[in-house]
Parts: structure tokens; sequence; C-alpha cells
């Protein structure tokens, strides 16, 4: 085996302990230990020869064995001196925390030692405190009493004295004078008369003395002594004097006089009377005064907190003097000129100048001042008030919205005689009857010259307006809804006394009278102008209750005065109509007219008034129901008119249809007859469907336009079965009866009504038993619709066949007995049935449903409701 002195020196360098401490890498290690030998070994020409390599590993381990050991040793020796070393570290750590257990426990008896003393050295204070309190008291009292004396013998000199000393002197003389006053109320002494005199014209001099040092001081411009002034004249009786010269002498009210005519706004006072331009938003005059106003006080509250010890107060008093002299002459003025030229005028300008108001003080808030501390004089009077009771309130500090609230008092104060109980919506409903008067003028005078000399026609509407003028409230005045009635009246030249009297001159045109979107428009525009000025000028909690006021006004205007005025119109035109001539199916129009506004009115309604009155229920629910029975009785009268239209179209194709010649459908010459495609009554009847069908498609819609088209269906498809029954129809005549009744289906077929489509053919059905054979007559009457008829009904009309006679025994003997077996029920309806009129049967079998789904009904008149869309909360009407 090697030795360790057999390894070479570098090897030996490398197995010292120190190259093991750190960063260790065994590949390393075993490569530098292993280069030399394989240098050596590649250096041999012989074999390879491993003895080197294991002899000098091997004493590389033994090496590296003995180093362990030594390692080993080293560190047994040092865990030794660690724990030693604990244990001495513990044992010191024992002894310190013992010290400052001791020491921790001195601290803490010293502690309750001084506080001991502490609460003994309070006690103490509070007794000096107590005592001085009670020394500054008799000093107080004993000086009080001395200058008492002194002023019941006439001795002033003592207080002459103290005010020539300067501003601190002033300052204790006005303590002590305003001190002396109170005491001088309540002393009872044969001489207090008299010392109460001497001590209140001392007072009087001491005030204009110092109210004349201030104004010295403001006029030489001198802040520091205007402050000391103002200071002193606080603490003697509240300083208000000072602040009234101050305001008084003020530039801005002594040298601003302000006119109207200075400020001349053309283009304001030209356009502010027109409901159709837009209100204006700012007058010259008044934005140069609010801007001097806004440049004044944002000076004016720095000056006011470098003077005046309570700078609060005396911005109130400077603002009020603002609103109260400059703000409300010029409003005054503005008010006055626009009043001059029309209510409307007077109600924008007012409204101009609320908003311009409520932006000027949202600016002048901004200018709002803190709170003052009480000053050292005034923590004097304070003690000295403990003391005697009666003293004298000093406004020495104020709360940091004094100046807020004291603007939006003034504001409101300036708008309480405008606003106030009903002035304002009285001014506002007599406006808006004003313009809607102005705007329907021409309009009512036409529909009243249309019906001069003739019944009224508008009896009805002269008595609702005069009634509702002549309403009162219940506490003596004129509603608003009555003033607006009012107006409508004696603008249109209507008078419920005179009104068959009247004799109209002005010249009226046919446009005048016909209703237009545009008005309605112009009608809603108005009021929605109208409702938003009185939102702005009004309480919120006002604000529905106004609301409805208003929505009365608009009603009276665009529904009885406009929509029903038209309507009442149409229908007096159609009952004076001589019946001989074609219907006009202009009324049609006035109902598309009326559907349009009735439309546009509702949905102004529900989106911009019901929303005003959320905030109260009651109202709102009463405002609904106005609403709707305004709405109602305008769709009655509307119901009306389609009912006259009705009847007045109806009469004409009856009047048409006796004109059907007796031999019509019983020709003699067959050639003219087959050149001939239909007879005059039915082409005459057909154009008047078609005229009626494409004006009823143009003016009405929805459910409105198929009842009335129904109506007009089934009331003609009566009156072609009784017409039916009074004409002979021979071969060739059911040739020609067949293309008129096709023809009439045909027309009808149009309306797109598919209860009518069943109704005519039955009525064609009917007209082929002229066409038929006599030998499959009677199979074909037990067929398709006429199946579905007693077959005794149909003779009145079998009998108007040429050739009846010839067959009319051999009919009637071949007619089946009626099935024991048929239902109870339909046996029962054919005794019913036994009756002479085929119409009659087919009303009574009204709502039947007979065979596959066919209804037969007939409606008795006009059952359907014209109803307008849009109307108010909780109407569904289509």
């Amino acid at each position: 085996m090697q030795h360790f002195g057999d390894l070479d020196p570098a090897t030996e360098e490398q197995l010292r302990l120190n190259n093991f401490e750190g960063k260790f890498d065994v590949k390393e290690f075993v490569g530098s230990i292993s280069e030399r030998l394989i240098t050596q070994s590649k250096g041999s020409s012989g074999p390879f020869d491993p003895k080197p390599f294991i002899r000098t590993f091997e004493a590389v381990v033994d090496k590296l064995i003995s180093v362990r050991k030594d390692v080993q040793a080293k560190t047994e020796q040092m865990e030794k001196s660690v724990r030693v070393a604990e244990r001495e570290y513990s044992k010191k750590m024992a002894d310190l925390n013992r010290g400052f257990e001791a020491v921790g426990s001195s601290f803490s008896t010293m502690e309750s030692k001084m506080n001991e003393v502490g609460r003994t050295a309070v006690r103490i204070g509070e007794q000096l405190e107590s005592i001085h309190v009670e020394r500054q008291r008799a000093q107080a009292a004993h000086d009080l009493i001395n200058y008492y004396n002194q002023f019941s013998r006439g001795d002033t000199s003592r207080l002459d004295a103290l005010k020539k000393e300067g501003r601190e002197g002033r300052s204790q003389v006005a303590v002590i004078l305003r001190r002396l006053t109170t005491v001088a109320r309540e002393v009872d002494l044969p001489s207090a008369d008299k010392t109460r005199e001497n001590i209140d014209k001392y007072c009087e001099k001491f005030e204009k003395d110092m109210i004349y040092l201030f104004d010295r001081c403001y006029r030489k411009g001198d802040p520091k002594l205007m402050h000391h002034c103002a200071q002193t004249l606080l603490d003697f009786n509240g300083g208000a004097s000072c602040v009234q010269i101050y305001v008084n002498q003020h530039d801005f009210f002594m040298n601003k006089v302000r006119d109207t005519a200075n400020h001349s706004d053309d283009l304001l006072w030209n356009t502010v009377s027109k409901p159709d331009e837009i209100p204006p938003k700012t007058e010259s005059g008044l934005v140069e005064l609010f801007g001097e106003i806004r440049a004044t006080v944002a000076q004016e509250s720095q000056i006011v907190q470098a003077v005046f010890p309570n700078p609060p107060f005396v911005m109130q008093v400077f603002l009020q003097r603002v609103f109260a002299q400059s703000i409300q002459q010029y409003m005054e003025q503005l008010l006055t000129k626009g009043s001059s030229l029309s209510d409307l005028a007077y109600l924008r300008i007012l409204q101009l100048v609320h908003n311009q108001t409520s932006n000027l003080v949202e600016d002048l808030k901004a200018h709002e001042l803190p709170s003052i501390t009480p000053s050292k004089s005034s923590l004097e009077i304070s003690e000295f008030r403990r003391v005697l009771s009666g003293a004298l309130t000093v406004s020495g500090t104020s709360t940091t919205s004094v100046v807020s609230a004291m603007l939006e008092n003034a504001m409101a104060e300036l708008f309480v005689p405008y606003i106030e109980g009903q002035k304002y919506l009285d001014r506002e409903s007599k406006s808006l009857g004003e313009l809607y008067a102005g705007l329907l003028a021409n309009f009512t005078r036409y529909h009243m010259r249309m019906q001069k000399g003739k019944s009224s026609m508008f009896d009805r509407m002269v008595d609702r307006l005069g009634a509702a003028a002549a309403n009162t409230t219940t506490s003596g005045g004129s509603s608003t809804s009555a003033q607006a009635a009012a107006l409508i009246m004696r603008y249109g030249g209507i008078s419920s006394e005179r009104m068959q009297d009247k004799t109209l001159e002005d010249t009226v045109r046919e446009e005048d009278g016909l209703l237009s979107i545009d008005v309605a428009e112009k009608m809603l525009k108005w009021h929605a102008e109208a409702v938003g000025r009185c939102v702005e000028l009004t309480s919120q909690n006002d604000v529905p209750k106004n609301t409805f006021i208003l929505l009365r006004v608009l009603a009276e205007a665009i529904g009885a005065a406009y929509l029903e005025t038209a309507i009442d119109s149409a229908i007096a035109r159609l009952e004076v109509a001589d019946p001989k001539l074609e219907p006009s199916l202009q009324p049609l129009e006035v109902l598309r007219s009326v559907d349009l506004i009735c439309h546009l009115w509702q949905q102004y309604t529900n989106m911009a008034l019901f929303p005003l009155a959320a905030s109260s229920v009651t109202i709102r629910r009463e405002m609904t129901i106005f609403n709707n029975q305004t709405v109602s009785r305008t769709e009655g009268a509307a119901n009306t008119l389609i009912q006259r239209i009705t009847d007045a179209i109806i009469t004409w194709l009856s009047l048409q249809l006796l004109k059907q010649k007796k031999n019509d459908f019983k020709p003699r010459n067959d050639d003219l007859s087959f050149a001939r495609v239909n007879t005059e009554p039915c082409v005459t009847c057909c154009e008047i469907l078609e005229k009626v069908r494409d004006a009823a498609i143009q003016n009405i819609s929805g459910k409105n336009r198929e009842a009335f088209l129904t109506e007009i269906g089934v009331s003609f498809h009566s009156l072609l079965l009784d017409h039916l029954r009074k004409f002979p129809v021979s071969a060739t005549g059911g040739l020609m009866l067949a293309k008129d009744l096709k023809s009439y289906q045909d027309t009808v077929a149009s309306f797109n009504i598919p209860a009518l489509h069943e109704r005519f053919e039955f009525i064609r059905q009917l007209g082929n038993v002229f066409l038929v054979r006599p030998e499959i007559l009677k199979s074909y009457i037990t067929e398709n619709y006429l199946g579905r008829i007693d077959s005794a009904l149909l003779k009145p009309y079998l009998a108007q066949r040429s050739d009846w006679g010839q067959f009319e025994t051999r009919f009637n003997e071949n007619v089946d007995v009626e099935d024991v077996a048929t239902d109870i029920a339909s046996r029962g309806l054919k005794d019913r049935f036994k009756m002479a009129k085929l119409g009659t049967m087919v009303k009574d079998l009204e709502g039947l449903k007979l065979g596959e789904g066919i209804s037969m009904g007939i409606p008795s008149g006009f059952t359907g409701s014209f109803s307008i869309a849009g109307r108010g909360l909780n109407n569904n009407n289509a």
C-alpha cells in the first residue's frame, strides 16, 4: 500500500482540509487526482498498468479517512464548547430578567405615586380656577358698581380716559357699557332712572363715535381699523349699525340705476309673445345685472372676511339687499313689460328670470363663508353672562350654511308674489285658453257658418263649453278649465246667449274647418311648454295637482272645442243631407283625423303628464278616470258619426235597389239581354260599395274598419234577401241575376271579411235556384248552404221562377216528410222558422254554427264600437 508520503505534492495539497470547505465537486476532485496518472499512462509504450492508479487512490482514501477523523474530533470539541456557552448564556439571561422585573416594579410604584400627585394637582387647579373665576366675577361686579356709581354722579372721566387708550381701551369700554346697560335695567333705586338715562346717552354717543370712525376708515380704505370698529361694535351691541352703514354706502347700490330702456333686447320682445317661437333663455339687461352681482359678491366675500368678525351675517345682509333692491326692481320692470304684451310673454319672462336667478343662487353659494371662532372679548362676555342674566346675544359665530339658506329663502320670497295660491296657475290656464282660442278661431267660425240658419249642431258643444265657463270653484273663483272654456267661446265668436243672432262677417275657407295634425301638434307643444314651466316654478308637492288642472284645460280645447266640434259638424251635415243623393264619404276622413289626433294626444298624456302625478296616487287615479271619460266621450261621438255614415250608405243602397225594373230579370229580347253585363242598380251599388271600401281602407284601421265593413256587408246582405223576393226571373233573366249576384259577391269579397264571404256565397247559391232545371231543383236546394234552410222558407224565392206554375204541384208532392229521427233541437228550430221571411230566419240563427264551422249570425244595428288607440292607463281598447 502506498503511504501518504508517496503522494506527490500536488495531490497532498488537494487533500488539505480547507479545500473541502465551501463548494466541493467530487468529479473535479477525482479528475485532478487522476490527471497526472493518466498522462503517465499515455506516455508509457507498454500495456495499461492499473497499479499506479490503485496505489494513488488507496493512499488518497487513507488520507481522506484521516481527515474525517480529525474533523469529527474538532466537531465534538466545538459542540462541547457550545453547550458550555449556552448554559452560561441562559444563566446570564435569567439574571437580566430578574433585574428588569425589579426595575419595572420600581417604575410602577413611581407611576402610581405620580398619578396620585397629578390628581392632587388637578384638584388644586380646579379650586384655583374656581377661585379665579369667583375673583373675576367679584372684580367685574366691583368695577361695574364703580362705573354705575360714577354714572349716577354724572362722572364719565374714567371711561373717557379708558376710551383714549386706543383700540384695547375702546374694546373694554364697549364691553363695560353693554354690561352697564344690562345692570341699569335691573336696578331699582330712587336715582336709577337718571343713571339709566346717563348710561343710555353715553352709549349713544359711544356708538356714534365708533360709527363715525368706521365710516371714516371705510372712506379711507383702512381694513384693519374697520375691523377694530366692527369688532368693538359687535361686542357693544351686535354690530348691526356698522353693517348697515357698510351695505347702504356700497357703490353697487349707490351708483347702479337700471331701467329696461337701457337694455333694449328687440329680438326677445319681438318673439316672446309668439307661441311657436322658442322661449327666450336670456335677457341682456338681466345677464349684465347678474354678472355685476357675481363679480361684486366675489370681491365682497374677501373684504367682508377681512373687515368683519361675523362675515356670514354681513354677507347675509348684503345679499338680502341685492335681492330686495336690485333683482326685484329689475324683475318687476321685465314682468310689467311682458304683461303689457301678453300673458304668454309674462309667463315666459317669469320663467326666464326664475331660471337665471336659480343659476345665480347656485353660483353665489360658492361664496359660503366659514364659521368664525369667538374672540377673546366674546369669551369674557360669555363668562359675565353666567353672572348677570339678560345680556345681549352676540352674533360672533355662524353655521356653515347660513348664506346658502338665506339665498334659498331670498329666492323663494322673490317669486312668492307671482306664484302663491292660484295666481300663477290661473294665468297659465288663461294664457293657454287664449292661445287655443286664437288658434281655433277660424275653425270654430267655419263650423258655425256652415250651420247658420239651421237647427244648431253646436247646441251640445256650446252647452258643454257654456257649462264649463259658468263652473266655479268652491271658493267662488272660476276654475282654470272654466276660464279656458270661456276664452274659447269668446275668441271663437260663440255666445250662448246670442249665438243664433250673431252675424259672421269674416270670410272662412274650406280648409279652416278641417282637422289638422299640425294644429294638434301645436296645441300639445304649447301645453308641454306650460307644463314644463309649471314644474319649474311651483312646488314639487303641487306638481300633480297643477298637472291635472292643465290636463283639464287641454281636454276642453282639443277634445270638446276641436275634435267633438268636427264630429258634430260632420253628423249635422249627414242629418241634413238629401237621401236621394249619393252620400258623402268625407266624414270618414274626419274619423281618420280624430283617430290620429286622439292617438297623439293620448301618447302625450301617457308619456308626459301621468309620470308627473306619480307622487300622488289619488290625483293620478283621478287623472286616469278623467282622461278615460274624456276619450270615451270622443269615442261616443265617433260611434254616432260612423253609425250615421252607415245608415246613409244603407239608405242609398236601398234606394238603388228600388230602381230595379220589374222585367230586368225577365227580358223579352234574349240577344239584348245577353249583350248587357249587369243591371243598372247592380252597377250603381257595386260602385258605391267600392267607394266605401276604398274610403274605409284609407281612413279607418284595424278592428274599426272590420266592424264598419261588416256592418255594411251584413246590412246589404239583408237588403238582397228581401230584394230577390220581389222580381220574377226567367231562364234568361236567371243569367242576368247570376251576373248581378256575382258582381255583388266579388265586390264584397274585396272587403276581406271572412264572415261576409259565407253570406254572399249563400246569396249566390240562392240565385242559382233560378238557373237549375226543375227536375234537379229539389236535390239542389238540399245541398250546400241551402240544405241547411227549411225548404218552406225558400218557396217565396222559388215562386219567382217563370216556370214555377208548371211544376209547383209536383214539387210540393215530392217534398220529403221530416225525418222522425231528426234531432229534437233541430226540429224545434224548424218549427220556429215557419215564417215568411228567410232573412228573419237567418237572424234567428245568429251565433249558431251550422255545418263545418259556418256562422250565419247577423248583428242587429251597428254593434262595432269605434275605439281610439293609445288611450289612458288601464284601457286596452284596440
